[in-house]
């Protein structure tokens, strides 16, 4: 008599010695077998170059965390947010949150500089391991599409450098900070714990 389930099994463990892994949405629970994973959301269907290495990036890898876009500077009054910022990092990455910086020369003139130049100074100034992007405009007609996206969302234009945007799970925006409003304040912190789901 034909056995499926011996069959069933001899095939999974097959597909087992020979290194495949099952995708990730194998393993949701019964109860919600008819779901398909989630798409990137609309926001996120963007590239940009890494700010290190020019290594092309879709930021479509960040669907599904809690994300805060950052417009930063090296050379500004509020340049010391770098430290919150990293902070924030490396607190809720675990949980799913990321910081994405976009370095832009938008304001003030205050980040001159080539991408190595502006690398070098974020890690070795102050540490930061979380991701950054080639320099770009973040305003205005020549506003990078991730902003101007960001921009069109909550009718709030950067003003000044360290602008910061908060984007949920599901790729919405739901927050907007203006400079002056540093990673660690009490608002801040409190609207991403609640994004996270704690």
């Amino acid at each position: 008599m034909f056995d499926s389930t011996a069959l069933f099994f001899s095939a999974l463990a097959a597909v087992a010695s020979a290194g495949i892994s099952a995708p990730a949405y194998a393993a949701t629970p019964a109860s919600a077998a008819t779901a398909t994973p989630a798409a990137c959301p609309a926001l996120l269907r963007q590239n940009f170059k890494r700010l290190q290495d020019d290594a092309p990036q879709d930021l479509c890898q960040y669907a599904g965390k809690v994300i805060l876009v950052v417009n930063t500077a090296s050379y500004c009054g509020y340049t010391p947010q770098y430290e919150g910022l990293e902070r924030l990092y490396a607190k809720y990455a675990s949980r799913g949150f990321v910081v994405l910086g976009f370095p832009s020369n938008d304001f003030g003139k205050q980040e001159p500089g080539k991408s190595k130049e502006i690398a070098d100074f974020c890690f070795n100034t102050y540490g930061v391991k979380f991701p950054m992007f080639a320099k770009s405009s973040v305003t205005g007609a020549e506003a990078n599409p991730f902003h101007a996206s960001l921009i069109k969302a909550t009718g709030k234009e950067p003003k000044w450098n360290f602008t910061k945007y908060l984007i949920d799970r599901n790729g919405k925006v739901i927050e907007h900070y203006p400079s002056k409003v540093t990673p660690e304040d009490k608002q801040v912190v409190s609207k991403i714990e609640e994004a996270l789901g704690s």
